[in-house]
This record gives C-alpha cells, structure tokens and sequence, in this order.
C-alpha cells in the first residue's frame, strides 16, 4: 500500500487525529494554514515509516493517527487551527506548554496579544529561577553540595585509623539531627557560645567591675571564670574535631573552623602577652594595647553561631550569591550622594547657620539621607536645602529598595533550601533513654532550625 494515497481518497480531506484519547476529525485545509506544523507534515508522507516519525502510531484502515501526548494542550491546539488564535491552557505548566508548542511545531509568536506578554514573563522568571539555582548549586554552600560533602567524608574513613569511633564522633559533630544525643552536643555548644557573649558584653559595663587591693577597677572573677570556661569547651571541641575530622587539611580550610579558631586565639594569645607583661620585658612597652585589641577580637564568638544555624548561614550564602546587587547598591548610592552633597553645599555654603559648608560634610549628610538614618546631627536650613533633603530621601528610598528586593528573594530562597537540607540529613533512629524526652527533642529542634 502506498500511503500517501491513503490520505488523498475520496473521502480522505479529512484526518482522524487521536491524542491521549481524545479524537478529533480535521480537514486537509485546515491543516495546510500551518505548513510547518507536525499535522500539516503528516500529509506529506509517503511511507509508514515516515508517518511513524511524526506520530506515536497509525492505523490505516481508520485512517487514524496516535499521539501520546497531553490531549488538554491539543484542545487549544485544534482551537488555533481553526481560529488563529492561540491562547494559554490554564492549569498547565508553562513549561510544559513551551514543549508542547516545540513538539507541534508552533512558534511562540502566534500567541495572542492577551497571553504573549503573560507567557513571556513567566519564561523569564523561570529562567532567572534555574540560573539561581545553578549559582546556589555551585556554592559551596549549596545543600546537594554539603550532604554529598557529608556522605564523602564518612567514606574516607575507611582504611583510617578508629574508623568506627571517629566516624560516630565525627558525624554527632558535624551533624545535629543524627541523633538526640547530636543535637543535646549542639545545644551545649550554642549554650556556651551565648553564655560566652553574655559575659563579654557584662565585663565591659563597670557596674560589673571590682576593685582589688590597690583600688583599681578589674574585671568581675565570676564572669571572667564562666568565659575561661566556655573557651576551654571551645577549644576542647576545636581539637575535638581536628582529631577525628577524616581530613586534617578540609578541615582547617573550612570558612566555619577558621572562624571557630579565630574565636579562641585572642585568648591564648592575651594570656602570653599578660605573662610577658608581668615578666617585665621592655621590648613590649605597647603590649598591653595589644592585649586590649585581641580582647575586642573576642566578638569573633558570635559567629560561631553559625555552625548551628541555618538562618546565618543563608545570610552568608546570601550575601556571596548577592555580589552584582550589592555593587549595584553601592553604585547607585554612591552616585546619588555625590550629586546630593554637590547640590545641598552649594544651596547651603552662603548661610552661617548651616554646617554644610563643605562637600565631604555633604557626603555624610547625604549618605545618612539617602539611607534615611537621619541622625539630626546635620541638618539644612534654608528652604532650597531642604527641598534638595526631601528629594535626597525619597531618592534614597527608590535606590535602597531596588537592590534590596531582590537580595531579599535570594535569601528566602538560600534559606528554604537549607532548611530543606537540614531535613534530608541522614538521622539515627535507635531505641533508649531518649526515646521517652519527645517534648524535649522537639525544643531541640526548634533551637537549631532558627
């Protein structure tokens, strides 16, 4: 049988076209409107091998072709051959409808005026949306990246040595929802960090001080003992850590050990200096300035909190996915304070009342404008200076927000992910004497989801 043939007899204008079930009859004209759609190129065909090609099957005797595909896209398929109008199916994905119109051979700019600029926001979204995606993949800060990250480093342990002790060790460490007795660890270690920053931040008020034999105010032997004790807990866990991590060298090129190595040196350091100070030496005459500046290195401390907290570490990941917004802001800004400083210096330079008698002291009342501080501290007095203030903020106003908008997306975005990452951790599900502190395991979690 020759098949072109089978589409030109006498009662073959018509084809049947049958797509997921759904069956419709349709003219050799209507077709031909649309040359180069996959319809119009089945009557073309002069073999059932190349009718095969465009259709998932055939039947001769009915004349009928089979498409498996989605028969709710066709309903508006069979639409537009007929009216020349091509409209969005509701309740289909745009990508889908985007394939759809790839596989029927329609371009996208036969959609009508109605839905093309809806159809062509929505790709747009999409692909900003997989281009984010593909930026937080590559992150190390990316949750596929860190659990593949995990599953590997529970790997290298083998062939080590106390493989089993360390992995078990490492692993309650590195990952709080492993277990109850994980997230007790995690706790524990939030628990000294805030304690350590709450005495910091009560030793440097002097209602807290004492004085010693010599009537001079020191530190208060309380507060300066619980701090010496969370650092020995942090420095018990950093070497904790250092000897049962599987990789020495990983371990000490992490952002997050760093920063927990960070938060204790000051105080070994301090200590070497207070004992050389004592010993007399004249080589350090400024050593106790320098033992002043390591305390206020202490605030490092704060961003061990990090390590037990999905929140910071999206505001990180944030804020290194967020560099073209960010230089954006500081552009925009900077480019609206010199131009805000120039004009108000020269509207405000002829009045003595005013302190703005200069362009740099412009650029500080510009830039505490335009973000709208507004300390008060300077202020203009004449009536074009403040005119040139009100537009200054409302101008500040439009350029803060349009980078922040979408820094703001990204971190909602970072954070879900990461939340979403803490929630695929592999955890331990074991029976003993945690199995009865449910109420408790639930605080637990609340705490280090935050």
């Amino acid at each position: 049988m020759v098949y072109g043939k089978v589409l030109h007899q006498a009662d073959g204008c018509f084809i049947n076209i049958n797509v997921g079930g759904f069956r419709q009859r349709m003219a050799h004209s209507v077709l031909r409107r649309l040359p180069q759609t996959r319809l119009a190129r089945l009557l073309r065909c002069t073999s059932r091998a190349a009718i095969l090609e465009l259709c998932d099957d055939f039947s001769s005797s009915e004349n009928e072709f089979y498409f498996d595909r989605n028969p709710v896209f066709f309903c508006s398929l069979h639409n537009f051959y007929l009216t020349g109008k091509l409209h969005l199916v509701d309740g289909l994905c745009v990508v889908s409808f985007f394939q759809e119109l790839e596989y029927w051979g329609i371009k996208e700019h036969h959609l009508d005026l109605c839905c093309s600029n809806r159809f062509q926001e929505l790709m747009r979204k999409i692909c900003l949306d997989e281009r984010d995606d593909d930026q937080h993949r590559q992150s190390s800060g990316s949750s596929a990246e860190n659990l593949s990250a995990l599953e590997d480093e529970l790997e290298e342990f083998e062939g080590s040595w106390c493989a089993n002790v360390r992995r078990n060790i490492w692993i309650r460490l590195e990952n709080p929802s492993y277990s109850t007795s994980a997230k007790v660890l995690a706790v524990l270690s939030v628990s000294a960090v805030v304690v350590s920053i709450v005495s910091m931040c009560l030793n440097s008020m002097p209602d807290f001080h004492q004085g010693d034999s010599d009537e001079k105010r020191i530190e208060n032997p309380l507060l300066v003992l619980l701090e010496n004790i969370c650092i020995l807990l942090f420095s018990a866990e950093f070497i904790l850590r250092l000897v049962v991590a599987p990789s020495a060298k990983k371990f000490l090129s992490s952002a997050l050990n760093i920063i927990d190595f960070l938060s204790i040196l000051p105080f070994y350091v301090s200590l070497i200096c207070d004992n050389t100070k004592k010993d007399g030496s004249k080589e350090l005459e400024n050593v106790g300035k320098v033992v002043q500046i390591l305390r206020l290195t202490r605030v490092f401390r704060v961003l061990k909190l990090a390590r037990h907290s999905a929140g910071l570490r999206s505001l990180g990941s944030t804020l290194r996915h967020s560099s073209r917004e960010m230089g954006q802001l500081l552009l925009f800004l900077s480019l609206g304070v010199s131009l805000f400083s120039a004009l108000i210096y020269f509207v405000e330079r002829e009045s003595k009342e005013s302190q703005l008698q200069t362009i740099p002291v412009g650029w500080w009342w510009a830039t505490i404008s335009m973000t709208t501080v507004g300390y008060g501290d300077t202020i203009p007095v004449t009536v074009a200076g403040r005119l040139i203030g009100t537009l200054c903020i409302v101008c500040g106003l439009l350029i803060v927000a349009l980078p922040i908008t979408n820094i703001f997306n990204k971190f909602s975005k970072l954070h879900q992910r990461q939340r979403r990452y803490t929630g695929q951790q592999p955890s331990q599900n074991r029976e003993g004497p945690y199995t009865d502190i449910l109420p408790v395991q639930k605080l637990i979690t609340f705490i280090l989801s935050c």
